[in-house]
């Protein structure tokens, strides 16, 4: 009897997982709609109600602001996975999974899978949303695409922060509440909305080392221009650290689910 190759039947497997997440996601346009309507609602206040009174270093706010936009909407796409994967856990369906005669890996390489392509479309959505509200990215096509590469990785890799979460708490309340308290402190004390320049000397200090900083000035110095070296390098290095601590601690968690 032959025994088909390891490494082929954990890809295959997987794919086959994060189709089903795709098709699950379709099923529930409402958490599509979360994705995308918060950063939405977030573009209108900034934009129109405080964006006259805060100072940028090139005084456009709007191109200012949308970096920051797109890389929150690549964390909140990345709070979907929890919520889902603590769904499948509360419902019983991870077990069910279990049960199967699939690699262990694919269920969570395959909803990390669905999850980073169902950011491509969204994050797509909000650059729509951005060109609608004079942002004007006037860099070349190839560092814009750059900039997209490292939004859908940083989205990707926090989605196993996010199942991390989801596999200690394994509620779907909990993970959202619990994803929320830990996405706004890093939004918020960074460079998204305003230049860290402007805080008090210790908030930035944690601002500037902060990944969501040093992402969103990537993608600000790739779309709008600047030197993205720097930023890039920096948000890589905190990627790859970020994985190699949460894809072996979610690995280990879905292994010692009873």
């Amino acid at each position: 009897m032959t025994t088909k190759p390891t490494f082929r039947y954990a890809v295959s497997d997987s794919l086959v997982m994060a189709r089903r997440g795709l098709l699950e996601s379709v099923r529930k346009p409402a958490l599509l709609v979360f994705t995308f309507i918060e950063p939405v609602i977030l573009i209108v206040i900034f934009r129109y109600a405080f964006g006259g009174a805060i100072q940028v270093p090139n005084g456009d706010y709007v191109n200012f602001l949308m970096p920051g936009i797109l890389v929150l909407t690549a964390i909140f796409g990345a709070l979907v996975t929890g919520i889902g994967f603590s769904e499948d856990l509360s419902k019983g369906i991870i077990d069910r999974l279990r049960s199967l005669p699939i690699a262990r890996s694919a269920v969570l390489v395959g909803r990390t899978l669905s999850d980073l392509t169902r950011n491509v479309g969204t994050v797509a959505i909000m650059f729509a949303v951005g060109f609608a509200v004079g942002f004007d990215p006037n860099q070349p096509v190839y560092r814009v695409l750059a900039a997209v590469a490292l939004l859908l990785a940083f989205g990707y890799v926090f989605s196993w922060i996010s199942a991390t979460i989801a596999l200690l708490v394994r509620d779907p309340e909990t993970a959202q509440g619990v994803g929320f308290i830990w996405v706004f402190p890093l939004t918020f004390v960074s460079s998204a909305f305003v230049p860290t320049q402007t805080m008090p000397a210790v908030v930035r200090a944690f601002a500037e080392v902060n990944p969501m900083t040093l992402c969103v000035n990537a993608v600000r110095a790739l779309t709008i221009g600047g030197d993205a070296t720097g930023p890039v390098l920096g948000t890589l290095a905190w990627l790859v650290g970020l994985l190699i601590v949460f894809v072996p601690l979610a690995a280990s968690r879905y292994r010692a689910l009873e």
